[in-house]
């Protein structure tokens, strides 16, 4: 049997990492760092050993949260994506910065102390598609200007330009 791997990046395609191998407990955690280092009210990460770890494109910049941790993220865009106590033997990758972030479901809630109070009702919000019908050529004009990079490794990244 093959063994998994898992590749991932930031959002411009600056930075981009693989590991080797599975990763290991899948979670959200509430905690406040973690609220304010995404930006959002839980940061869903995954454990892998620094061994099986690597990056393949760029450089991470990192950012202390507190003496015994610290979070890299990508300087050209801002993505977040790892959490790593400082000097263990395992990183963190944040989940949705996965090329494939619906691989690894989260077992586990940690930090609950920190949760948002209406986190239990999010699932019963009103769903509805994306809609940009307020900005010129709306969807289409995003899709067709998109400098997202796309979810798996390329060669190079910023497409190159055409004459």
């Amino acid at each position: 049997m093959t063994e998994p791997s898992f590749s991932g990046g930031c959002q411009c395609g600056a930075v981009r990492y693989r590991v080797e191998g599975a990763l290991s407990y899948p979670h959200i955690c509430h905690c406040r760092m973690c609220q304010k280092a995404s930006g959002n009210y839980f940061m869903a990460l995954a454990g892998a050993d620094h061994a099986r770890f690597s990056i393949t494109r760029g450089q991470p910049s990192w950012f202390h949260s507190s003496d015994q941790v610290r979070r890299g993220f990508c300087a050209a865009c801002g993505t977040p994506l790892f959490f790593e106590s400082v000097g263990d033997d395992h990183i963190a990758i944040t989940l949705g910065s996965l090329d494939d972030p619906s691989a690894l479901p989260p077992v586990s809630q940690d930090g609950v102390e920190g949760r948002v109070p209406f986190f239990h009702a999010l699932s019963g919000l009103r769903e509805k598609l994306t809609d940009r019908s307020d900005l010129p050529g709306g969807n289409d004009a995003i899709a067709a200007s998109n400098h997202q990079h796309p979810d798996h490794d390329t060669e190079t990244w910023p497409k190159e330009s055409k004459p």
